[in-house]
């Protein structure tokens, strides 16, 4: 069988981190720290990343185009994120105390996406999810939050819900599973509850959910739903900023109350923010008379991360995302031709920078050997199908990594 060829191929070439995986797994629970990272047998050990090219404890290069789950939009190791690193750590890395870094950030973000009037930095997404729905429950004095089924928010509870493990039926029974990109069901499931609910969340583009879209006028919709209702819509962007210079509200010209950010602001640091509408927010304010949110973090906006987003956010110009997004049009277009072309079992979907390969059938196994087929060949995907581009990367880059989807595909 093909796939066994390549399994073959790949621990051949890996023991090196074969044997750190088996020593992990004494240390770590799974072998890994995130669930993420974890691919059948075992994941790659990196230990060195430069540009669009990441290299492993055997030696062995690949083209990386998961880039971190698509935080790493300039790649690894970029020259100007690296000089302000090293000069901002040099004067300490934390302090109990603002910093310039976080104030020059801020001031960026609110450039990029006119709706971020007031922010707050978090060091995670998930952090940044949480603290977006408890300002809206705090705000309006509502229960429960609506959230698209697919999407993902992190792993809070209120995100998680209502399938994760471990979550009470109390705080399940507060969270509203929606169909993403069906205006109309979403309606009649959110309109029983439109007095309880204190938000709708939403990725404009379905992250985890396969890089969908969102259909034009779905966003408008819950736009119009939620202002009538009394409720705030959320934009969870902490993936498609890197679509547009004004991330996907730009995209779209839909306007939320309050967006979470992370991934590509912190220049491949735990940088993460939530922010929006002054009046919203000011529930976080520290200097009101009337009882305010509180929220800390140890290193939320520490120095070195808020500096990393800076030179990241002020490499991105338009003529930059521009060329990301024709990048990732390019590999969108090649799979789907050579999808047909072969008949491959697969699809593509993304938009932008973005794109996730699927399986259109009922094998389980297609998209981990397909995945496990193209590191073997020198490529480095999500096991669930997902990529994007990184500046390095060149049409150069597109050429090689389609030739080695063709190579792939005819042998699983």
């Amino acid at each position: 069988m093909a796939g066994t060829a390549y399994r073959d191929r790949y621990l051949a070439s890996t023991p090196r981190s074969r044997a750190n995986f088996e020593r992990a797994a004494e240390a770590l629970v799974g072998g890994t720290t995130r669930t993420t990272v974890y691919m059948d047998p075992y994941p790659p050990t990196v230990v060195r990343g430069q540009g669009a090219t990441v290299w492993d404890l055997d030696g062995n290069a690949r083209t990386d185009l998961l880039n971190n789950y698509t935080a790493l939009i300039l790649g690894h190791a970029h020259p100007a994120v690296v000089a302000a690193v090293e000069r901002v750590a040099q004067g300490g890395t934390a302090f109990a105390a603002p910093t310039e870094h976080e104030l020059r950030l801020a001031e960026l973000i609110k450039e990029r996406l006119p709706s971020v009037e007031r922010l707050r930095f978090t060091s995670s997404g998930t952090e940044a999810t949480m603290f977006a729905m408890r300002v809206a429950r705090a705000v309006t004095g509502r229960p429960m939050i609506a959230k698209m089924h697919g999407g993902y928010h992190g792993t809070h509870d209120y995100a998680a819900a209502p399938d994760g493990v471990g979550i009470p039926d109390e705080v399940k029974a507060l969270v509203i599973d929606l169909p993403y990109n069906d205006a109309a069901a979403a309606e009649a499931l959110l309109e029983p509850h439109r007095e309880r609910v204190a938000a709708v969340i939403v990725e404009p583009i379905l992250g985890s959910g396969g890089i969908v879209p969102a259909e034009p006028g779905f966003l408008q919709r819950l736009r119009e739903l939620t202002r009538a209702w009394g409720m705030l819509l959320i934009f969870d962007e902490i993936i498609s900023f890197r679509v547009d210079p004004h991330g996907a509200q730009g995209l779209y010209g839909v306007t939320p109350d309050l967006t979470t950010l992370g991934k590509i602001i912190g220049g491949g640091f735990p940088v993460a923010a939530v922010g929006g509408r002054a009046e919203v927010l000011e529930v976080l304010d520290q200097r009101r008379q009337a009882p305010f949110l509180a929220q800390g973090g140890t290193y939320n906006g520490n120095p070195v991360g808020t500096a990393a987003g800076v030179a990241t956010l002020e490499a991105l110009t338009p003529d930059v995302y521009q060329r990301l997004n024709a990048l990732g049009e390019r590999i969108r277009v090649g799979l789907d031709d050579l999808f047909e072309r072969t008949g491959a079992p697969a699809s593509v979907t993304g938009i932008g920078s973005l794109f996730n390969i699927h399986h259109t059938g009922s094998d389980p196994r297609y998209l981990p050997e397909l995945g496990l087929g193209l590191l073997t060949e020198g490529f480095w995907l999500a096991p669930r199908g997902l990529g994007c581009t990184s500046t390095p990367m060149t049409d150069k880059t597109v050429d090689a990594f389609l030739d080695a989807c063709e190579r792939v595909i005819s042998l699983i």
